[in-house]
């Protein structure tokens, strides 16, 4: 075969073959698939961690908590998500410092906060470090000063001619008073809404959203919403819902786990058991059968401030507990504090400093953390396994992962008073990763667990 011939051959070859399509990163094409809610390369394998600026360090500023990036790095944490950082309306505000979801400006820095060369810098330093940065963002309403009330009154919903703020879903208005609801079927305000967001991707560089209120707006407006602003960068979406909808075709990669951090707080009461897990599980893949995965968690800035700390809601299963979020399917969520940890409810419309001082939970979490991203059965989606129960028992949950070479077991006693059980098949060559101790459990051989006891092992 001539020259000619073997490169026409190759050419062939090359044509023929395309783009796999099996990653992410394959995303040469003729039409950007930014467009689409592929999950960015980077956060195949991430955790993610709330940052309550105000209340993070006694200053409440972006240069005060930058101080903490290096430790936080250090601790495992790939994504940072900010709740948000514009100014609060003085109108109709709750408390001395008001809702930071009842924004003034979508185009302006809390001054509280910083200026926006701070944030700037912020994400820069974030970024050097190989982390990424969320915002989260407050589309359903607004705050009663923001200027689109006065300038644009037809951008709102309004009841008797009068403008309302939002509605539950049987029509009767939440007790939401110091924010105003925005009028979706006004398109000249979705496209405001839409030019704020693409704002803050092309002026500061952030890597995603964590979008507040998801059900309160159209699915319409969401799939326009993330064509237009994954048009130059992949963005990562964390959607504050828990409907199929939104990660099928409102285009976001990532839905809150409430269901399932419910049915562990019932758990940890004690009024359900262990069994309760397998059917949510079963329930969660009819409904959620394509795209994207779960946030799951043991605390968040609502939990914490309306229903109480983990402390209050799984007493001392809280580790159990967190071991479970970060090694079941989904993507483990750290509020700002749990490290420390905290355990009183943050106050919500006040200064309440969270005062760190020993991070006596910083190696918990890092162990946890470094385990999700050094395991591909962890990973998240279907970038990782599926978990498979490996035992029979109203107390005791144990589960192993497994793809490819890599293979976690995780076994809890999700109750406060020690239980035996066991394993349906043999744990051999594995290593407990909290004690790195050699660890072995053969099949159908009793195991007895203390009170909340918990092992993870890999393979």
């Amino acid at each position: 075969m001539n020259k000619i011939s073997i490169f026409l051959l190759f050419v062939i070859t090359v044509l023929a073959c395309g783009p796999s399509g099996d990653t992410p990163e394959n995303t040469t094409s003729d039409e950007p698939k930014t467009t689409e809610n592929i999950l960015p390369d980077w956060a195949i394998k991430a955790n993610i961690y709330e940052v309550n600026t105000r209340q993070y360090t006694p200053e409440g500023t972006f240069k005060a908590f930058s101080t903490h990036l290096p430790r936080l790095k250090e601790m495992g944490v790939d994504i940072l998500w900010f709740m948000p950082i514009t100014p609060v309306s003085k109108e109709k505000r709750k408390g001395t410092l008001g809702s930071p979801y009842a924004v003034d400006d979508y185009k302006k820095v809390n001054p509280d906060l910083g200026t926006e060369e701070d944030f700037r810098t912020l994400v820069q330093e974030a970024h050097k470090l190989g982390m990424y940065v969320i915002l989260d963002w407050v589309a359903n309403h607004t705050g009663w000063g923001n200027e689109w009330i006065t300038k644009h009154p037809d951008w709102y919903t309004h009841r008797n001619d009068t403008i309302i703020h939002p509605l539950n879903e049987d029509g009767t208005l939440t007790d939401w008073y110091d924010v105003a609801d925005l009028n979706y079927e006004n398109s000249e305000m979705r496209a405001a809404m839409i030019d704020a967001m693409d704002y803050w991707v092309k002026e500061f560089d952030i890597d995603g959203y964590r979008c507040d209120v998801v059900w309160g707006v159209e699915d319409s407006f969401w799939k326009e919403a993330w064509t237009t602003l994954r048009q130059n960068k992949p963005l990562f979406a964390l959607a504050e819902a828990e409907g199929p909808g939104d990660r099928d075709s409102a285009g976001f990669n990532m839905s809150y786990g409430w269901s399932l951090h419910h049915v562990l707080n019932e758990i940890a009461k004690g009024h359900k058991n262990v069994n309760s897990i397998d059917e949510w599980l079963e329930n969660d893949r009819k409904n959620f059968p394509n795209k994207g995965f779960h946030m799951n968690f043991t605390s968040n800035h609502d939990e914490n401030s309306w229903q109480g700390s983990e402390f209050e809601r799984m007493g001392d299963g809280h580790q159990t507990f967190a071991v479970f979020t970060a090694t079941f399917d989904g993507m483990p969520l750290i509020y700002s504090g749990q490290e420390e940890p905290i355990q009183k409810r943050l106050a919500f419309f006040e200064k309440d400093d969270i005062g760190f001082k020993n991070y006596a939970y910083a190696n918990f979490y890092k162990t946890l953390l470094n385990l999700k991203k050094e395991e591909e059965a962890l990973w998240n989606g279907s970038h990782g396994a599926q978990p498979v129960r490996i035992n029979q028992s109203d107390a005791v949950y144990a589960y192993k992962r497994a793809k490819g070479e890599s293979e976690v077991v995780v076994i809890l006693n999700m109750s406060g008073s020690s239980q035996e059980t066991t394993i349906s098949e043999s744990i051999t060559g594995f290593t407990n990763v909290f004690t790195n101790e050699p660890a072995t459990i053969e099949a159908n051989q009793p195991l007895t667990l203390e009170p909340w006891a918990y092992k993870v092992l890999k393979k």
